[in-house]
């Protein structure tokens, strides 16, 4: 196997490690504002009731309920969605000192293999969540929307985390039996890839829409194994614009086609996810095996807070953890594909 050295890494690892870092804070706290009903906490963008920050003091909320009327201020709201915005503003400040450090790698080694493509995509991605999270306000947390928000920060994170694996310049140096064992499994590994993208989406589509309860018993759903549900409405991604989507605005059996179909996504990945640990395994490989561990791992992980969820009620810890570490299952996809599809035979 190779052995990495800080010498082999490329230019710009540290930062796009840290970038990688920071974007984690932004999902987490993009959840908490999402799941804590604080995604309207202030009524204009990109700014808060006027202010860079929020309203503070006693005669800044009473100006700021005079101009807002309909949204008074709500101090427990406020805060996590304009720091949520500041954040993200930070991650794009990340992603553009990005990009001129690989122009300036590309210009000082003119044969240089950095990535630069990568980087440029990501500032462009950074950007567009910015526009979904005006869209978020704007559209008063329209569900296709707040999905796509969801979606483009989890494809943000992957990104970073992509090109962190890129700098890093690290590739797994196998025996030709082991890349044939390797390249057996890559079909398997993109299809369970993909499925995972789709039940994140689905997880979106269930919180965005307030469907997380509407199976609130295990493991029948409101006492029986086939609840009244309304698949057409549920998923009707036409649905019109407006007026206020907070709390939702589908009826109960709507959500519950919603919550269903996230539930039986949730058994098909988790037996998918099990069969690709097994390959993993039988490659022989230690590296493999690691991987192998640590996507059972978190699996179990997001599985058990997946119950907890519906067993206690949604609380907003064990909910927000959900999402952290459902991003954390992406990675180590983004992880694994990165080590296939670099991996070279030993010569």
């Amino acid at each position: 196997m190779l052995i990495n050295t800080a010498e082999k890494r490329k230019p710009g690892f540290r930062l796009a490690a840290s970038a990688t870092a920071f974007a984690v804070c932004v999902i987490i706290l993009g959840a908490f504002t999402r799941l804590a009903d604080a995604g309207l906490g202030c009524p204009d963008w990109p700014v808060c009731y006027g202010h860079i920050l929020w309203p503070m003091d006693a005669e800044e909320v009473a100006v700021a309920n005079a101009a807002f009327p309909d949204t008074p201020v709500e101090h427990d709201k406020t805060w996590p969605e304009q720091v949520h915005r500041l954040l993200a503003t930070g991650l794009g400040f990340f992603c553009i000192a990005l990009v001129g450090l690989a122009w300036r790698d590309r210009i000082k080694n003119h044969d240089s293999l950095s990535p630069f493509k990568l980087p440029l995509f990501l500032l462009g991605m950074v950007i567009l969540q910015g526009m979904f999270g005006r869209w978020t306000v704007t559209l008063n947390l329209w569900p296709q929307v707040v999905t796509a928000h969801l979606m483009g920060g989890f494809t943000t994170l992957s990104l970073l985390w992509l090109l962190t694996l890129r700098l890093n310049n690290y590739q797994w140096t196998v025996s030709p039996s082991v890349m044939q064992s390797l390249q057996s499994i890559k079909p398997v590994l993109i299809t369970v890839f993909i499925l995972v993208v789709f039940q994140i989406m689905l997880g979106g589509w269930t919180s965005s829409n307030y469907a997380a309860l509407a199976c609130p018993d295990l493991p029948t759903c409101q006492t029986v194994w086939w609840p009244e549900m309304d698949f057409s409405t549920g998923f009707n991604f036409a649905q019109a614009i407006g007026p206020n989507y907070l709390g939702g605005v589908m009826d109960s059996a709507a959500r519950t086609a919603i919550h269903f179909s996230h539930r039986i996504g949730a058994i098909i990945v988790t037996i998918s996810v099990l069969y690709l640990v097994w390959r993993l395994l039988k490659t022989g490989l230690a590296a493999a095996k690691l991987w192998a561990i640590t996507l059972a791992v978190v699996l179990f992980v997001q599985v058990s807070l997946g119950l907890s969820n519906i067993i206690w009620s949604l609380p907003l810890p064990v909910a927000v953890a959900h999402n952290a570490v459902g991003a954390m299952l992406l990675l180590v996809f983004v992880g694994l594909s990165h080590r296939f599809y670099t991996a070279k035979v030993q010569a």
